[in-house]
């Protein structure tokens, strides 16, 4: 039947329906964009090196948002998320931890609105230099190297040569050496090398062979390096973390990233 031939009313109803079509398109086409919204994260180099390096392609599709990723340390993480520059901090320690660094560089802010969710667990390495033969200790002979109480490895079985210890500052990494060894005391070592990264910080035990370090399991396996065996394992917790409740799309992005980084461990 003609466009004309159509009863009046008709007319008129398909007139109405044509003129909401836009109306309708650009509603769909506003929520969209509002889903394709780029999230961005920032904090802990640890979890971005050990989820997000591997990962991030996959979580995106799983969650349906697109992160933008900026490694930067744990704690310049959560200033982000305060500053309202982020949407979600990566830590790589226990949120208590954090938390305490936090209140010591920026006391005034509102750390009791904080949520973590745990994405996985990873071990640290406790390296040294392919020469030392030392390769087993206790957890309370470490503790003891940090406070200075052990400051040569020919107490341990190893050469004549005093101990330096090497940690990257600021990381979650020292966070949770002082919080699992040290009861929250800093560490007292006589000889302590501040790394800038955790990459820095493997290269000095390929090139010193007085030298213990604290880092990431798989950047120590990657390099080649030795390990010391510990009566019990050291271990770091990676977690995303919000400001408040989660909203559904950095919800969406938590259970993705758990899901897809625990599957291929």
């Amino acid at each position: 039947m003609a466009w004309h031939a159509l009863p009046i009313c008709a007319n008129r109803r398909v007139r109405s329906l044509l003129a909401r079509v836009p109306i309708v398109m650009a509603g769909a086409l506003a929520s969209w964009t509002a889903a394709a919204d780029t999230l961005v994260v920032q904090g802990s180099t640890t979890f971005n090196r050990r989820v997000m390096l591997v990962h991030q392609a996959a979580i995106e599709v799983a969650s349906g948002h697109t992160l933008t990723v900026i490694p930067n340390k744990s704690t310049p993480g959560l200033i982000a998320l305060f500053e309202g520059r982020a949407q979600m901090a990566m830590i790589s320690a226990p949120l208590a931890s954090e938390i305490a660094e936090v209140r010591r560089l920026a006391p005034a802010m509102p750390c009791e609105r904080l949520h973590a969710f745990e994405i996985m667990a990873t071990r640290i390495a406790i390296g040294v230099h392919p020469s030392n033969p030392v390769r087993q200790a206790s957890l309370e002979d470490i503790k003891r190297i940090l406070l200075g109480e052990i400051t040569n490895w020919k107490d341990l079985g190893g050469a004549d040569l005093p101990i330096r210890v090497a940690l990257a500052g600021g990381g979650g990494i020292v966070a949770v050496v002082k919080s699992e060894l040290l009861e929250g005391r800093s560490v007292a070592a006589p000889n302590v090398l501040d790394a800038s990264s955790p990459e820095q910080l493997v290269q000095i035990m390929e090139q010193s062979p007085d030298v213990v370090g604290f880092a990431q399991l798989s950047l120590v396996k990657r390099r080649n390096l030795p390990e010391i065996v510990t009566d019990r394992p050291l271990q770091t917790t990676l977690s995303l973390v919000t400001l408040d409740e989660p909203t559904p799309a950095i919800q969406a992005v938590i259970d993705a990233a758990r899901g897809i980084a625990n599957q291929s461990r």
